[in-house]
């Protein structure tokens, strides 16, 4: 499940991939309050009547019943309002990429998995495998890229990887879609897509999308992951696996949500910036602010564990030379602004040299697990 979120004003794409596994309050049934299930039970629990009975109408009529329940669930953890859904099968995707002729991409690393499911319920022989580096792939092969969850390479078995791969397919598929010439086979397109595709995106939606997004440089569509390693935690499973927000209440996830797109002139800053640890007892807040920060288009260096503090603090080694960046961070963190002037005991160790640091207190720290 992939959040685009589209900021015409500036050009701007941000493609938030969401894990299936993350445990969220799905309400779709007349006669009882909202069950607790994984996030892509939402869809499912939409356009299968013959399996969830009691549903709410919107739920049980019309072939965007799983759409609309899928981004109400979505809507419930991001605060975002939702413009449209498109839903597309394994089919769909496999016949989609070759009928565009394959499509290139560009892996980091290797992957090997040697779990990868056939189509009677048990695995490939001998596995799949692909190279790093840029790379023809056909609709199956996409597929496998975007499917593969037991890589032999720890970076492709994680979340954060499997969301990776399947963002670099997406912008792969949109760049082939919108090249010179491919426009003359929309025909075999919407053929390919016909029977295993839905959505409630008009025709003059889709052809708006097209015409936009087709000219944007691949600077232009950021990529950001939600995973165990920032906003969310293992903790919860206790028997069948899933991912918790460490805000039960999502308030964090939906801040995040809310500032995807840092305003262009605090990003020309180029500012350094830094996050320090000061919270009580979470040792590994830092690290997971920071990897949030970083997809933003920050320039966020290593954090580091300092003394604990009890109030978030934005401190300013620079001499007011980023004041756009100062300002989005004090508003992102709720934080207070000081200026330290130079010559004077920098009042956190090691910090950027003419940069700003961000001193992370036990407030933002009880935001964070959302008491």
């Amino acid at each position: 499940m992939v959040v685009a979120s589209l900021d015409p004003a500036n050009g701007r794409v941000m493609l938030v991939s969401v894990p299936r596994d993350l445990s969220v309050r799905i309400d779709a049934f007349q006669n009882q309050s909202a069950t607790q299930n994984k996030i892509n039970t939402a869809y499912a629990v939409g356009i299968q009547d013959d399996l969830y009975h009691g549903k709410k109408p919107e739920f049980v009529r019309g072939k965007d019943r799983g759409g609309l329940l899928a981004e109400q669930t979505v809507t419930g953890i991001s605060g975002l309002e939702f413009d449209g859904y498109i839903a597309v099968d394994f089919k769909a995707f496999r016949n989609l990429v070759d009928t565009l002729g394959g499509v290139t991409v560009c892996l980091d690393g290797p992957l090997d998995d040697y779990q990868y499911p056939n189509y009677r319920d048990g695995y490939i022989r001998g596995g799949i495998h692909f190279k790093a580096g840029c790379q023809q792939v056909s609709g199956e092969q996409a597929l496998e890229l975007a499917r593969s969850r037991h890589a032999v390479q720890a970076a492709q078995a994680s979340d954060f990887g499997r969301a990776r791969r399947q963002q670099l397919l997406l912008n792969a598929i949109r760049k082939k879609a919108t090249s010179v010439g491919a426009i003359t086979k929309a025909p075999e397109l919407m053929s390919a897509l016909a029977q295993d595709f839905s959505t409630n995106l008009s025709l003059a939606d889709m052809k708006a999308l097209y015409d936009w997004g087709g000219k944007l440089p691949d600077g232009a569509i950021g990529r950001v992951p939600i995973t165990n390693q920032d906003f969310l935690n293992e903790a919860c499973s206790t028997g069948t696996y899933y991912l918790c927000p460490e805000d039960p209440s999502t308030r964090m996830l939906r801040t995040y949500f809310a500032d995807l797109f840092v305003e262009p002139s605090a990003l020309a800053e180029k500012a350094p910036v830094q996050v320090d640890n000061g919270s009580r007892s979470l040792t590994d807040l830092g690290d997971r602010v920071t990897r949030t920060l970083q997809p933003l288009g920050l320039r966020v260096d290593p954090t580091q564990r300092v003394r604990p503090v009890e109030q978030t603090v934005v401190y300013d080694y620079s001499g007011g030379k980023y004041p756009k960046t100062l300002q989005w961070l004090a508003s992102y963190f709720g934080a207070t602004v000081q200026q330290v002037s130079a010559g004077t005991t920098p009042p956190t160790p090691n910090p950027p040299a003419g940069g700003l640091v961000v001193l992370l207190g036990h407030d933002y720290a009880s935001r964070w697990i959302g008491q």
